[in-house]
């Protein structure tokens, strides 16, 4: 796995445990900065997809 992939993973696996924490979250402020933060973590993984594709391509 290329060092680009395991971000990639890494970055998945944040957003998930952010909109997870965000889910269970009884404190409003703290549920919007985790949904923030997950959308945060998800648009980072669809910029690294981007990156291995063109990687790939090259």
């Amino acid at each position: 796995m290329t060092e680009l992939e395991n971000r990639l993973e890494r970055f998945e696996t944040l957003t998930a445990e952010c909109e997870l924490i965000a889910r269970l979250a009884t404190d409003s402020t703290k549920r919007e900065f985790y949904l923030k933060l997950s959308e945060r973590y998800r648009r980072l993984a669809v910029d690294m997809r981007q990156a291995i594709a063109s990687q790939a391509a090259a």
